[in-house]
């Protein structure tokens, strides 16, 4: 699936007349994001050669059932296994459209929760969210695509890259699952989620 077709929900609820489109493309461009960043690390973690078809069903697990892993620890994640960076692949852009992000999620996870906001956010603002999520989303296909040949958007991410040795280039190692269920809670979830025990306001959990 292109990043074309991904975000062709987004344009139809922006043209639409509804009157809470602007909310609605908000929460679900920022769905998108999460959902690439997911599928970018599923994609990293699936070359090591220890994980064939067979681990699928096994890797989508202990990712999707971790209740403490959100888009702040899968960056990280990504960032720990691929020798550049979601900065570095993003180049320039990224410092803006990352404070963009983080703030949206603020807002996001208010409005899940049915709080108020502390700034009200007119449509247009929440439009403005949405183009420059879509640009960071944008952004980051295009380079993982040159680099990876995926783009975090197509739906399989537990594919075999047709450089076969593209693992041995990453700066960790996984030999099972075990090892990669290790990771996972080393480097990608929230600590203070865990600890409490409590989960976040979360997506629902995304296909592969």
């Amino acid at each position: 699936m292109s990043y074309v077709k991904e975000f062709a929900t987004i344009d139809l609820l922006l043209s639409s007349t509804h009157e809470t489109r602007g909310v609605d493309a908000f929460a679900l461009t920022l769905i998108k994001a999460e959902r690439q960043m997911r599928r970018l690390v599923s994609y990293l973690v699936y070359q090591f050669p220890c994980f064939q078809q067979s681990e699928v069903d096994q890797l989508r697990e202990v990712l999707q059932k971790n209740p403490c892993v959100y888009f702040a620890g899968l960056k990280t994640g990504f960032d720990e296994i691929y020798p550049r960076s979601v900065e570095q692949l993003i180049g320039y852009k990224y410092k803006k459209l990352n404070l963009r992000l983080i703030e949206a999620g603020r807002y996001r996870n208010k409005i899940f929760h049915g709080q108020l906001t502390s700034d009200y956010l007119s449509r247009h603002e929440l439009v403005g969210f949405v183009c420059d999520i879509r640009e960071w989303c944008k952004t980051l296909a295009e380079a993982a695509h040159k680099e990876l040949q995926y783009n975090g958007f197509d739906r399989n991410s537990f594919r075999k890259s047709k450089n076969s040795d593209l693992y041995k280039q990453f700066k960790v190692k996984f030999v099972d699952v075990n090892s990669y269920k290790e990771f996972i809670k080393k480097s990608m979830e929230n600590p203070k989620k865990a600890r409490a025990g409590t989960a976040h306001t979360q997506t629902a959990p995304c296909p592969p």
